[in-house]
């Protein structure tokens, strides 16, 4: 069967606005075919070892592998590789690793590098580059995380999933274009929801053990990042029960202003429930001075969705948005390349506000990204 082709005029503008960054023009929330849809006949699936494959893209994308650490010990942390396409000419690789302190006594330490020589095992599951490592197990159940390339943070990290992993619907993709048979974009996130961690960061100051849970997250945008998403509301729980994740996208205007929700709930052992019908709800805000943002210091995370065996479960995580860990400049703080593909975009001023709060069930952390108007 043959679909005919997108006006010229409109094929154009899409082309000129995702090499120059410009804004796209409105296309209605018609051009974006949510992962909700899949869920309604597929929940979520289990991963399998061919769905954590990179995708390495040959055109405008941002892929990314992401470790979410939760120490016993009170440390929080994130390690993180970026692959990053701009327009099919240019590919950069990154290395990011975040610590925040016990009771924020120290300063958070943030360390970004740019990464040499990187490719790729025969299979696209494992990542390498000079002094850079993300190592998935033969038997898929672990990676082994380690970086040299910074003093500042050597990780030597090994994260294993007790749970299995699970994408939403089918193959845990939004698509975006005007002829869904041809979509000129996408958005993908699959997760290893419930982890136990073991390794560390050595720091200037010293090694911190990083024994604990975990979280992890393979996404990929496969489009300019702010053109699939203006905002993004994040949400990790982690209990010695059970799990949670929440990973939520509200398109730009250019698509309807689309919410898109995906998360999941998880157990030793076994996905409880999974699915795209979850919330998240900003249930306090207050003004920002510094960046006139409605900045969230209290919030509500409601997870709804359907179980193996078909039962309705619902889950809510809800309360303040306390202590705010770090409120990060976007354009300040990210690689070359990131601010490449949003420098196109007037008026833009990117912002994340980080949270995370203990309670007597176990500790959830918050990330709220907020892009464009």
């Amino acid at each position: 069967m043959t679909y005919p082709p997108l006006p010229i005029s409109l094929i154009d503008t899409h082309r000129v606005a995702n090499v120059a960054g410009t804004q796209e023009p409105i296309y209605g929330p018609s051009a974006i075919q949510s992962v909700d849809k899949q869920a309604e006949a597929t929940p979520f699936t289990e991963l399998r070892p061919q769905d954590l494959k990179w995708t390495a893209m040959e055109s405008t994308s941002v892929e990314t592998q992401t470790f979410y650490l939760i120490a016993d010990n009170g440390h929080i942390g994130m390690a993180q590789v970026i692959y990053s396409n701009v327009a099919g000419i240019r590919t950069t690789c990154q290395f990011n690793t975040k610590v925040f302190y016990p009771d924020q006594k120290k300063p958070n330490l943030w360390t970004s590098d740019a990464l040499d020589s990187c490719g790729f095992d025969e299979r696209m599951l494992s990542f390498y580059a000079d002094g850079c490592a993300v190592t998935l197990s033969e038997d898929a159940t672990s990676y082994s995380v380690k970086s040299a390339v910074n003093e500042s943070s050597v990780v030597n990290l090994t994260v294993s999933r007790i749970a299995p992993g699970f994408q939403v619907g089918s193959n845990g993709t939004s698509y975006f274009g005007t002829d869904p048979q041809h979509p000129w974009g996408s958005m993908r996130h699959c997760f290893w929801p419930r982890c136990h961690v073991e390794g560390s960061i050595i720091t200037r100051d010293g090694e911190l053990d990083f024994k604990g849970g975990g979280l992890f997250i393979h996404a990929l945008q496969g489009m300019k990042p702010h053109h699939a998403a203006a905002k993004w509301n994040f949400a990790n729980f982690q209990s010695p029960t059970y799990s949670a994740v929440m990973m939520e996208f509200t398109t730009p205007p250019s698509y309807g202003s689309t919410v898109v929700n995906v998360g999941g709930i998880a157990t030793d052992g076994k996905v409880i429930c999974a699915g795209a019908a979850n919330s998240a709800q900003h249930t306090e805000t207050k003004i920002d001075p510094d960046t006139e943002w409605p900045e969230p210091i209290a919030a509500s995370f409601i997870w709804h969705a359907k179980s193996v065996d078909g039962r309705t479960v619902k889950a809510e995580v809800a309360g303040a948005l306390d202590p705010r860990l770090d409120k990060i400049d976007v354009m300040e703080k990210v690689p070359g390349f990131v601010k490449t593909l949003v420098g196109g975009v007037v008026g833009t001023k990117p912002y994340i506000y980080q949270a995370s709060h203990q309670t007597l069930h176990g500790r959830y952390s918050a990330k709220v990204v907020l892009l464009t108007n």
